[in-house]
């Protein structure tokens, strides 16, 4: 009897790191965590180059839409384009990431935490993280059409309904008229 129990002793003296770490692993991220994957993850220069992808995207679309509006200055475009610089280049990316850490703190355990930074830390993990970059703005460059085309879309329907609510404005303040002058 004696011997079971110490045994059973013994066997809870091992089980109770084991359910530390696993309770430790399922507690939510800590700030701290989120640091440590967002530092991994190089999200700072990440942001930066997404910005750079976005202000380079940005221009060409500025560029298509001017070349439909013949009537404005010559220097029109070059204004633009510096005013979306300004714009983006103040883009306050540690503000950011402070306000982006509790969203990631609520969808992620300290394990997932680790696993992503021990992932990412690896030479799968470090090659993505390289080719992310160009990744995404190959990806933005290739979307670009379609989201040009679905904007034109959009702005040709908006158009139309504005439209068609002043005609129907027109038509009842045309009714409304008659009434007014007995």
């Amino acid at each position: 009897m004696k011997r079971s129990v110490l045994v059973f002793a013994a066997c809870l003296l091992f089980a109770f790191p084991s359910l530390a770490q696993q309770s430790a692993a399922d507690a939510p991220a800590s700030k701290e965590d989120i640091d440590r994957y967002m530092d991994t993850m190089h999200v700072r220069d990440m942001m930066k180059n997404i910005m750079d992808s976005m202000t380079k995207s940005t221009h060409q679309m500025v560029h298509q839409m001017l070349e439909k509006q013949p009537n404005l200055p010559a220097d029109f475009e070059a204004h633009m384009d510096n005013m979306i610089d300004d714009m983006l280049k103040d883009l306050p990316i540690d503000e950011l990431l402070d306000v982006m850490k509790p969203v990631y703190q609520k969808h992620l355990t300290k394990g997932d935490v680790d696993a992503l930074i021990a992932f990412y830390s690896g030479p799968t993990g470090q090659k993505i993280l390289k080719e992310m970059p160009a990744m995404t703005s190959e990806a933005m460059q290739a979307a670009s059409g379609v989201t040009q085309k679905m904007m034109t879309k959009m702005m040709e329907r908006v158009q139309t309904e504005i439209a068609q609510m002043l005609k129907e404005q027109d038509g009842s303040s045309a009714k409304e008229k008659p009434s007014t002058q007995n």
